[in-house]
Parts: structure tokens; sequence; C-alpha cells
């Protein structure tokens, strides 16, 4: 490589560099605000060298384990064709899946998985931003009955503008969150200059000493600890907007040594003055510096929540693709970039239940115990996946799987013991919300496929259905008609409706299925499988990846510009319009077929969904019992 080809490359990496850090890295890098103040109270709010030592040495060496070594170094190396995050690296592991039981419990895997971080979503935003807002109470003592509505009043804004995309304000995300790590670093380092001994803690050993003296509050002390890893998921789960090197690069040069910084001053700060432990962060600031900081740390903790709920639109959307819940309605807010949606069920949802924890809890200390279980249960199914991907895909020896990723599981395992213990003080939220999400889930995907199933069963095949057509005296009319089909290989019911009913079929038929492959983006010259079937008839089969937008227009343009063999200026569009009703033999639970009657009355119509031109929909209704 030349040195002026090294140079480009260099100075392409930085601006994306910093652009990943704007919106990687917003939610770890708010933890300090709250993390050590929270594991000073779970130690018994002990100032002494050997606990303000151990908690920093715990902290540094547990995000090291974690962050670091598994995310940073290696999780990020097994992305799907550049795409990451949990349902990326499920669709991975399927692609290996040589059993049904082994492909259903990878399901089952991506759909906890996905509960969780929907439970992240949730509860980052109540709080990031409730923790910033009650700095105010340091600065104005008087303040303390506004931060409640204050909080609320910032999260109904926050939610209000993701209607309008990230993209007006996204290039102002990484200088804010930049300058946000430059304040961190500097506050830390001060304190630190005023007491270097601190920097004993980065060695392991008092970690380990605190963990020996204190063998009965260890696991309390751990579910606070792990609060410095919030976040550590979105390295994985933004790797296809920024790539692999960019986000190391951020994590390495920018944000470990800040947050690492910003810790361990907050621990000389405590050893110097013990009443700093109610707050050591804000109060690492002088008096004069303490309401800008506040107002930063509100612009910090605003982009942090701007990135996980992006972040859930974005498994949402992906979660749709793989039919594991109904079809919503998407609204794409960039004509440039893909990957900027907006879902208007999941931001509201979201909203309500980010209040109803802000209100429910009323701090962010409450709020901290809710919080860990939602964390360390993402990071779980994270390993155990990527130990599977590691074992199948990339035919890594047993023993080399075990040796990399056994002691972090193990560490893992200890955390997730550590957040059970806070079940009863908050932690009850984070499974309820993803035993829910993944209960909806679950049932959606196995009613849905029996339905399709059975439908299939009764379904006509194209050669079955072209022979009895040719026994028939149908009147052929001139033009194209395009069915819609989820099966590709039998014939849809709305072609039989139509059929029966109006006792005419169209000169050309295209039965068009559009289909979701486990990759996240299908290149264009495997996107579309064109064949004659006979008598006017022609299959279409169009792929898309699970990341993908399926745009039926886009694929009928690109076999037009291939000489398609029918005018698509005359084509007109026959969609099924499903309405779903309870058996009267049904063996399905009743709260189980109320669910998915309930989702599929209201699911987006195909129409919308894959982009069909309104004017030119035939929709034609048919009923089906489960």
């Amino acid at each position: 490589m030349t040195t002026d080809n090294l140079a480009q490359r260099k100075s392409a990496l930085a601006p994306v560099a910093l652009a990943a850090l704007g919106v990687v890295y917003g939610d770890i890098g708010t933890s300090p605000i709250y993390t050590l103040r929270e594991s000073l109270n779970a130690a018994g709010g002990s100032t002494d060298w050997p606990t303000v030592a151990g908690l920093l040495s715990l902290i540094f060496w547990l995000v090291t384990a974690i962050v670091s070594f598994k995310y940073a170094s290696l999780v990020l190396r097994a992305d799907n064709q550049g795409q990451g995050g949990m349902l990326a690296l499920v669709a991975l592991a399927l692609q290996r899946a040589k059993t049904s039981t082994g492909h259903r419990v990878l399901i089952i895997l991506g759909m906890v998985g996905a509960s969780f971080f929907l439970g992240d979503a949730v509860l980052t935003p109540a709080i990031s931003v409730l923790s910033a807002v009650e700095g105010l109470q340091i600065a104005a003592p008087g303040l303390k009955d506004w931060v409640l509505p204050l909080t609320i009043a910032i999260i109904i804004a926050l939610f209000a503008v993701q209607s309008r995309g990230t993209g007006s304000v996204g290039k102002f995300f990484g200088p804010i969150v930049l300058l946000w790590f430059l304040v961190l670093a500097v506050l830390g380092a001060v304190e630190i200059l005023s007491y270097p001994r601190i920097l004993l803690a980065l060695n392991p050993y008092y970690a380990v000493a605190f963990a020996v003296a204190h063998p009965h509050s260890l696991l309390i002390v751990l579910g606070s600890v792990l609060l410095a890893m919030t976040g550590g998921e979105a390295l994985y789960a933004d790797l296809g907007h920024f790539g692999r090197r960019p986000i190391q690069v951020s994590w390495f040069l920018i944000v470990l040594p800040a947050s690492v910084i910003s810790y361990f001053g907050q621990g000389a700060l405590v050893l110097r003055d013990p009443a700093a432990k109610a707050d050591p962060f804000f109060l690492l600031a002088p008096d004069w510096f303490l309401l800008p900081l506040i107002v930063l740390a509100m612009a910090a903790t605003i982009i942090a929540s701007q990135a996980v709920i992006s972040g859930a639109f974005s498994l949402g959307y992906q979660s749709i693709r793989l039919g594991l819940v109904p079809r919503l309605r998407i609204a794409h807010t960039s004509s440039r970039h893909a990957g900027q949606i907006y879902i208007s069920q999941i931001n509201w949802l979201l909203m309500v239940c980010v209040i109803g924890l802000v209100i429910g809890f009323g701090s962010s200390s409450a709020l901290a115990s809710a919080y860990g279980i939602a964390v360390v249960g993402t990071m779980l199914v994270n390993s155990v996946v990527a130990a599977i991907v590691l074992r199948r895909n990339w035919n890594w020896p047993a023993w080399k799987v075990a040796a990399l990723l056994g002691p972090v599981l193990a560490i893992e395992l200890t955390l997730l013991a550590a957040s059970s213990l806070k079940i009863a003080h908050g932690g009850w939220f984070s499974l309820a919300l993803a035993l829910a999400v993944c209960l909806i889930m679950l049932t959606w995907h196995d009613i849905r496929g029996a339905m399709e199933r059975r439908r299939k069963d009764s379904a006509l095949t194209d050669t079955q259905f072209l022979k009895s057509l040719s026994m028939r005296h149908l009147q052929r009319v001139p033009g194209t008609a395009l069915f819609l089909t989820a099966d590709t290989e039998r014939v849809p019911s709305s072609l039989l409706h139509n059929m029966r009913h109006n006792q005419v079929l169209h000169e050309k038929v295209i039965l068009t299925s559009v289909t979701t492959e486990q990759v996240p983006v299908v290149p264009d010259a495997e996107r579309v499988e064109l064949r004659e079937l006979g008598q006017g008839f022609f299959r279409l089969i169009a792929r898309f990846g699970f990341a993908e937008e399926p745009n039926l227009p886009r694929v009928l343009n690109q076999i037009a510009a291939n000489r398609s063999p029918f005018d698509l200026e005359r084509l007109s569009f026959f969609v099924g319009r499903e309405r779903v009703v309870s058996g009267m033999q049904s063996r399905i639970d009743r709260w189980r077929r109320w669910l998915v009657i309930f989702l599929s009355n209201n699911e987006s119509s195909a129409a919308d969904y894959f982009h069909i031109p309104l004017g030119r929909i035939i929709e034609l209704g048919q009923r089906s019992e489960i």
C-alpha cells in the first residue's frame, strides 16, 4: 500500500469514527454519571481505600472483559455480510442449523435477546435523562420538585421528534459526544493528579481482594457495577452503519480512556472528600462549571436515548422481516440512508413505558435496580449465539470456543445472579417486559406459521392448477394481473376467489412471492427469479435480505430493464385481505387466539408494506380460522 493510499484511508477513518462516537457510545458514555454512586451505595456507603479501590478495579476489569475483549475484539468479527446486532447474529447461526430443533432454539434465543434489548430501549431514556436532570438538585436544591416534570417534558419532546428522523441532527451527535468525553477526561484527570495513588486500583488484585473481603455482599455490588457496561451491545448492533474499524478506534482511543479517567477521578474525589459519595460525578465539577456540565449531561443522555430508540426501530424492522411480529407501518425518514426508519407503534409504546417508569420509580437510583437484568440478559444471549457461530460457522474447535468465551459466560452468569437479587426492587419490570415481548413473538411466529402450513397443504400446486385450468373455459381479458402469495410453489386463494366470483382471467398472470433471506442484503443479480409456467402464467420470486425494504415496484423495474415479457403499464395488483377469526373447535389457548386476532386485525396492509401503487390495487377478502 502506498503512502498516499494509507493517508486517504486514515483521513476517511476519522469522520466515520467521529460519527460512530455519537451514535454507538451515547449509552455507555453516560454510565459514569451514576455507576460509581450506585456501586458505593451497594457497598454500604463505605469510602475507605479497600472499598473504593476494589470497586474501581471491578469496574475496569469487567469493562475490559465484556466490552473491550468480547464485543470490540471478538464479536465484532462475527458480522453477517457486514451487518451486526442480535438478529443478524441469529440469522448467521441459522444458516448452519441442521435440524428443526436447532432452528427453533436459535429462533427462541433471538426472541429472548430482542426482548431484553427492547427492555434496554425503555430503561435507557428513563435512567439516563433522569440522572442528568437530577444534577439540578446540586446546583439549586430548590429545584428538586421540578426534576420529574422536566424529565417527562424532555422525554415527550424526544419521542415527538422521532418521526422527523435522525438525519437532520445526526451530524451534530459526534462533536457533542466528543466534547462530553473530553470533559469526562479533564474533570477526572484533575482529581487523579491530586491523588495519583488511585491509579493503583488498575491492579486486579484490588478487585480480588474486595471479592474475598465481601463474599456475602459481592453479588449486590456486582449488580451495580454492571451499569458501567450498559450500551455495550451497541458496538455490535451498529456494525452495519459504521464498520468494525471505526467502532474499535472510537472505543480504544476515546471512550475507554475517558470513561476510566472519569471513574478513577470520582474515586479520588470520594477518598479526598467522603461526602462526595452522594453524587461523585457532578461534584467533580467546580462551582462555575456545574450548570454547563448539567446541560452537557442532558444533551449526552438525550443522544444516548436517541441511539437506543433508533436501535429499537431497526430491531423491530428486522423482527418483521423475519416473521417474528406482524407487519407494522414503516416510514423511511431519509431518502439517502435506508437504515433511518420510524415505526410509530413502537415509538409511542416506548414513550408510554418510559414515562411510566420515571413516574413509578421516581429516581435514577431506583431505576438502576430494574436496569441490570435487561443489560446482562442481552449480553448473555449474545454470548451463547456467538459461541454457536464460532463453533459451527467458523469451525473453531470446542476447546478454543470454551477458552475464549467460557470465562466471559462465567462472568455474565455471575452478573445475572447479581441482577436477580434486584428482582423485588425493580428488576421484575425488565423480566415482565421481556416475557411479554417474547410471548407475543413466540405466539405470532408459531400460530401464523401453522396457518401458513395449513394453507399450503390445502392449496393447489402450479402444475395441478394449470392442469385443471385447461379443462375450464374462462374468458381471458386483456392485461396483466399480479397476485401476491407467500408460497413460492402454490396458487394463492385470492386467484381462485377472483376466478370463482368474476369468471374471468387476465391474459397474463404473475404469481408473486416476496421472500426474506437469512442475510442482511441480497445482491441485485440474485434478487429476481422469473419463470414461465405456461398458459399465460408466470412465477415471480423476489428475494430481499432481512435488513432491506421489500419494495415490489423496484423488482418490477428491474424486470422491465431486462425486456419484460409483459406490459407493466397495464398491471393490476390483486392482494388478499385476510380476516382472522376464532375457530369453534380450536385447540389453541384462548388468550393466544385473541392475541393473534388482535395483531392480525391491526397489521399493516400488504399494499403499504410492499409499496404497491394505491390506484392499481384490487383487494380480495378472505376469512381464516385459528
